[in-house]
């Protein structure tokens, strides 16, 4: 079905709104002309009034002057174009889906305010749309953001959740929750709408993760700078895959089979150790028994400082605050989510179904 924009939508309510309101008052200005004018009853004068206007040619209620019949000329001439004006805009409104879209817009709106704890990909280009896929894949929470028609209309088609705006307001990503979010990923065409969407996102909501996409050297810099915590440049992380698909294809091809799941043996997955929850914390990792317990292995820690800890001993301490990255299959993972507290994912998310 074809998307009417929402510019559209309000254009035409609006148009509406106003076409009724003047019908209004050229009621209430025939009802007050024969009343005070004619010196008729207010029962006659609104009688005289729905007729004029409604042009059923039931006659004149009481007799009529000269003035009187010239301003119920008036009056029907202003009626008949007030009353085309309106079943044009309705005629209109129903050939092009006003009531259909007005009714999804309604249910997208309460959707974007149902949302928490979600994910925020601005852009549906090439890019916009594998991110998607593999968001969709993790079966986490998110809200596609794009500006063009044929964009949203694809990422409908697709099933996802979209809103169309400009990336680059406030307004818009206060539509999309960004409040609510957790993570937002620029990946809109023009380097300057993604240091724009980064520096609007980190204003309005300081804690979220803005992972943001770059064309060139200096453009990475500067979205660093802007408050990104990560950025990717398509042409740099494609340069050093190649390469290592040319000096080391079997560890490439490990690697993205753990990380996109696609052997459905083995998974990564992060958990944030919560004091409150994890009753590990202050032990270290050989008392803890994790691996026997569960089998995943723990490559790294993260500590709350930025600190990477990677392939940590037995003597290795859980503190507070700590990131698990984690190694298995997916029935380990999620025994070690359960014997952790259970442990919170910083996904929000349980490991995928092998």
């Amino acid at each position: 079905m074809y998307l009417i924009p929402e510019q559209k939508y309000q254009r035409i309510q609006k148009e509406l709104i106003l076409a009724t309101i003047a019908l209004c008052c050229v009621f209430l200005l025939g009802t007050l002309w024969y009343c005070l004018v004619e010196g008729w009853s207010w029962e006659d004068a609104a009688y005289m009034t729905v007729i004029t206007l409604a042009t059923v040619g039931y006659g004149e209620t009481n007799p009529l002057g000269n003035r009187g019949r010239l301003f119920t000329i008036a009056l029907i001439l202003t009626g008949v174009i007030n009353i085309g004006y309106i079943v044009n805009l309705f005629t209109q409104a129903v050939i092009e889906g006003y009531f259909q879209e007005g009714i999804r817009i309604r249910q997208q709106r309460r959707l974007m305010e149902s949302l928490s704890g979600h994910y925020i990909i601005c852009g549906f280009s090439r890019t916009g749309r594998q991110i998607a896929k593999e968001f969709r894949a993790e079966g986490v929470s998110f809200v596609v953001i794009d500006s063009e028609v044929e964009s949203v209309q694809r990422a409908q088609t697709e099933g996802y959740i979209v809103y169309q705006g400009d990336a680059t307001l406030d307004e818009s990503l206060l539509r999309v929750g960004i409040e609510r979010a957790i993570c937002i990923v620029a990946a809109l065409p023009s380097d300057a709408e993604n240091l724009y969407t980064v520096l609007s996102a980190k204003t309005l909501n300081p804690g979220i993760r803005a992972i943001a996409r770059a064309s060139t050297e200096e453009a990475l810099q500067k979205l660093q700078r802007g408050g990104a915590d990560a950025v990717i440049s398509p042409y740099i992380t494609g340069g050093k895959r190649m390469a290592a698909a040319a000096l080391r294809p079997q560890i490439l091809d490990f690697v993205d089979g753990i990380l996109s799941g696609s052997d459905r043996q083995l998974y990564m997955e992060e958990f944030l150790l919560e004091p409150a929850y994890c009753p590990f914390v202050g032990q270290t990792l050989q008392k803890a028994k994790l691996r026997s317990q569960t089998g995943a292995l723990v490559l790294a820690i993260r500590r709350t400082d930025g600190n990477l800890i990677g392939g940590p001993t037995g003597d290795t301490v859980l503190m507070p605050g700590d990131t698990l990255i984690c190694m298995g299959t997916a029935e380990q993972l999620r025994s070690l989510n359960q014997i952790l507290g259970p442990i919170v994912s910083q996904k929000l998310r349980k490991p995928k179904q092998s």
